[in-house]
């Protein structure tokens, strides 16, 4: 929800950072500030962001140290682009092929918020796929439902089909506008596949978003063949506040003595970092204090940080979670990890890290290919919360680093699975049933019985989107660590 500037404090703002700038540059002030320029502190903001922590910062001619020569070519710089989302964009690198994932936000309440798994949703997670190659019509189909939903209880279930929001067909041009608007209401249209073809089955389904706390372990369960006892965890994102109950779900494991462990991250697009950190160190344990992944900043930052400490750039295998609470360890030597292309950031920062220490198999399709993460940056002198701009509530989450495991690897182009299966979405099955597609084959991977599927025969449809890519915590690596701020305070105005 975009706020209101106060126009004086934005004028005062400005003049301030002029009279700066003439300070630093021991020039005489010549410019008089536009009132209406009211944006510009908001612009400031994003400039002197991402001229500090953005990772490809040496890319851009528009970020560089030296791009402008007075405080009037500045404040003109900044006035060029009125709306800041667009003023942001205009900044980055290659946008869409190099950097896919940097965003920003006009409330950063709403962005805390989905950070811990709070956002509106109705509690139908679902993805979409075009119809035909010769065809704009698209169908969704629904992956999972969040318990105690608005969707809980309603005809509506995983593998169920859906063509028509509110009576109109879905294609690639109004999908956003039917899915993801304002409007917290909306019926869908299900339909059903007979001898090949897509027909509307006659039921509908009314569903009305509210604001709901996902937990992201979605299933927990033990399986008990072929001598082997095989723990499941289907876990769909890595959001912060839920530590306490995925290391009970990892001592539950314990107390049930597994042999083998599946992870299954098929719709989990990334999260935190420590988050994989815990659960790298949950499923095995005996790494802990050994390098889980390292961090390569732009060269400011970088320098910084070796400067100050090289530990900061540096993540561990760590023994214990924030609260200080002991990490329930399962001592593996393998994990198995069910993937698909909508698996990212952090699920693959997890296989990176446990890559040089256990046998890592994937099983399912090829994953995203999210190498880098980002930090939450406020409108502050040290663009932390502390002492926040009020005039505004503009955040934003850029790029700031790429992570490698231990031995200098990453997921750059994605993880080929060891295992290919594909979901086949007419007929999903249903998910922690042992004979759902993907679970059976890892199960029959563990224990040694014979592949029974022929990936053939699944129809082949184009992936257009998901529910999940219109939340911030959509394909992401987030960085929380709080010993940055302490080597990075001041640097702003040092640097500027």
């Amino acid at each position: 929800m975009k706020r209101n500037l106060n126009p004086f404090y934005s004028v005062f703002i400005l003049l301030s950072l002029v009279f700066v700038w003439s300070c630093n540059d021991d020039d005489d002030i010549t410019e008089i500030v536009d009132p209406s320029l009211e944006n510009l502190e908001i612009q400031d903001f994003i400039w002197g962001g991402l001229n500090l922590y953005y990772l490809w910062q040496p890319n851009v001619a528009n970020l560089a140290d030296n791009r402008f020569n007075s405080e009037s070519e500045y404040v003109e710089f900044l006035s060029s682009e009125p709306v800041p989302e667009d003023f942001f964009e205009s900044l980055l690198f290659q946008r869409g092929v190099i950097d896919r994932d940097s965003w920003i936000v006009d409330d950063y309440v709403e962005l805390e918020n989905s950070f811990v798994g709070i956002s509106k949703s109705n509690g139908v997670d679902f993805g979409l796929a075009r119809i035909s190659d010769v065809s704009n019509d698209i169908l969704g189909y629904v992956r999972y439902i969040m318990p105690n939903s608005d969707a809980t209880g309603k005809d509506i279930r995983r593998g169920d089909l859906f063509t028509q929001v509110n009576g109109t067909q879905l294609t690639i041009d109004n999908y956003r506008d039917l899915l993801f608007s304002e409007d917290d209401t909306y019926m869908l249209s299900l339909a059903s596949v007979e001898n090949g073809a897509l027909v509307p089955n006659g039921r509908s389904v009314q569903l009305t978003k509210f604001e709901y706390n996902e937990n992201p372990i979605l299933i927990r369960k033990t399986f008990n063949e072929g001598g082997k006892r095989i723990g499941y965890l289907m876990y769909n994102s890595f959001s912060g506040g839920y530590d306490t109950e995925m290391n009970a779900a990892f001592a539950d494991f314990k107390s049930e003595g597994i042999t083998d462990l599946i992870l299954d991250l098929r719709y989990n697009g990334g999260g935190f970092g420590y988050v994989a950190q815990y659960l790298g160190s949950m499923v095995t344990g005996q790494f802990t204090g050994e390098i889980f992944s390292k961090d390569k900043w732009n060269p400011k930052i970088q320098a910084e940080f070796e400067a100050f400490d090289e530990e900061l750039l540096i993540e561990r295998f760590p023994g214990k979670l924030r609260n200080g609470d002991d990490i329930v360890s399962l001592n593996l030597n393998q994990v198995h990890v069910i993937v698909t292309g909508r698996s990212a950031s952090a699920s693959e920062l997890i296989i990176a890290a446990l890559k040089p220490y256990i046998g890592v198999t994937t099983i399912g399709s090829k994953t995203y290919g999210k190498y880098t993460g980002s930090v939450t940056l406020y409108d502050s002198e040290n663009f932390t919360k502390d002492n926040v701009n009020p005039n505004h509530f503009y955040a934003m989450q850029p790029i700031v680093l790429e992570y490698t495991n231990s031995v200098g690897e990453n997921g750059r182009d994605g993880y080929d699975p060891d295992i290919e299966r594909n979901e086949n979405i007419t007929d999903l099955g249903v998910l922690g049933d042992r004979n759902e597609p993907l679970l059976s084959t890892t199960i029959n991977n563990i224990t040694g019985a014979a592949a029974k599927f022929d990936d053939s025969k699944i129809p082949v449809f184009e992936l257009i989107s998901n529910s999940k890519l219109f939340t911030p915590m959509a394909d992401r690596l987030i960085i929380d660590k709080p010993e940055f701020q302490q080597a990075l305070k001041g640097l702003r105005k040092k640097i500027k």
